[in-house]
């Protein structure tokens, strides 16, 4: 038994040398390449991975979804992640700040817009942020501030229209900015902050008021310093700048980092 163990190992030592010195990809082409993304990338990003694979056969990817700032906190626990892609520039300042990225590989891939949303039966009338003080709406979803992007965005914008104190007590925090598009979906909240592209993933249901500006949305990619296989999540990286995968963000309601608004 331990002859046949060690007469395995000799053969994969020579079989990587082979891929090594044939130049591929990796020794092992069933690893996958594993990228975690922020929530509200959840649908274009499924897009832009299926779109990659078909691109690069043999290369699969794993997407790991969820709010910034867990994702964030996932890495710095040592979770297993190749490409961070991040709904914020203040979060991938953190992952930078705790060494998890590779700082040169760091670039804004999209950009993204605030608006104000409300159930398609939604019977309140809702013309402006203004109108989120009247008696009439109960309960604001938006996401948690400390850990999700959007959440924070919709913060600031509360507090530069002068209605957070007015509005604080009706507010319904979601884990996710997914979460939140959940609850205009069923109606369990009357309004909602949260960005163009999660109300055109929901168009059925969600109707949007106003696009609210002031926020900066951008979002950052970078590799990360656990990444397994640079040279394959490199290729990633590279091909979000591609003008199929802008095509694809574009078609998803992304705007491109290089467009004006």
């Amino acid at each position: 038994m331990e002859k046949w163990q060690k007469i395995q190992t000799v053969l994969w030592a020579i079989g990587c040398g082979v891929v090594l010195l044939a130049r591929t990809v990796a020794c092992d082409s069933s690893t996958p390449l594993i990228v975690s993304a922020a929530a509200s990338l959840t649908n274009v990003m499924r897009s832009l991975g299926q779109d990659f694979e078909q691109r690069h056969p043999g290369v699969t990817i794993i997407f790991n979804f969820g709010s910034t700032g867990d994702l964030v906190a996932q890495m710095s626990q040592g979770a297993p992640v190749d490409i961070f892609a991040s709904a914020s520039v203040k979060h991938m300042d953190q992952a930078q700040e705790k060494g998890l990225i590779v700082v040169q590989t760091r670039k804004v891939f999209a950009k993204n817009v605030l608006v104000l949303a409300k159930p398609t039966l939604g019977t309140r009338a809702l013309t402006g942020i203004s109108d989120l003080t009247s008696p009439q709406v109960e309960r604001i979803g938006i996401g948690k501030p400390e850990t999700v992007p959007a959440g924070h965005y919709a913060q600031e914008t509360l507090v530069a229209a002068g209605i957070w104190s007015a509005v604080e007590g009706k507010l319904i925090f979601g884990s996710s900015v997914r979460q939140v598009l959940d609850y205009l979906r069923r109606g369990e909240v009357d309004a909602a902050l949260i960005y163009a592209t999660d109300a055109k993933v929901a168009k059925e249901q969600v109707k949007v008021v106003v696009e609210l500006p002031g926020s900066r949305i951008l979002y950052p990619v970078a590799l990360a310093k656990t990444a397994q296989d640079s040279q394959k999540a490199t290729l990633f990286l590279d091909y979000l700048a591609t003008d199929e995968a802008k095509a694809i963000l574009i078609a998803h309601g992304f705007l491109l980092p290089e467009s004006e608004r």
